[in-house]
């Protein structure tokens, strides 16, 4: 089952995340607090949205945190997956599909023209995932990213 979250999953969310932080070996870089979640998604100005996929047992095995992004050349919204992530006791059980494809069920509901995210390109696994539902890479696209000092000298 796919459902949208709520403020009680933030706990659950915010293990997940670090679940999926050590998976890509990145569990120096997950610095978001229960706090930060909170805020991002039930603040009075949410910017960020999730949903979990639930087990046979109705616990949470799985999340997809989104938000809306802006086609200026197709001229509506579309959703970015920040993050996708089925621990891997449930993995194979059709959670990360029903997740995807509750995404793009919004999509194609709410008019909007693209589902994007990014994968890392050592994950094997996912891409094969991601491409057997008919996603294909932005090969041609290199993402660039300013963060810390970088962003704050700039900012300054």
């Amino acid at each position: 089952m796919i459902r949208t979250a709520v403020p009680e999953d933030i706990p659950v969310l915010h293990t997940m995340i670090r679940e999926l932080a050590d998976y890509e070996r990145a569990s120096h870089e997950a610095r978001a607090t229960p706090e930060q979640l909170r805020e991002a998604l039930f603040g009075p100005h949410p910017a960020v949205h999730a949903h979990l996929a639930e087990g046979d047992d109705g616990e949470p095995v799985g999340f997809a945190m989104w938000f809306l992004t802006f086609s200026t050349w197709r001229g509506v919204h579309g959703i970015h997956l920040e993050d996708l992530y089925v621990r891997p006791a449930a993995r194979g059980g059709g959670h990360g599909k029903a997740l995807l494809t509750e995404l793009a069920r919004l999509c194609v509901q709410r008019g909007y023209a693209r589902l994007e995210w990014s994968v890392l390109d050592w994950n094997a696994p996912a891409i094969g995932f991601y491409e057997s539902l008919g996603a294909r890479p932005q090969d041609e696209w290199t993402v660039y990213r300013l963060t810390d000092d970088a962003l704050k000298a700039l900012g300054a």
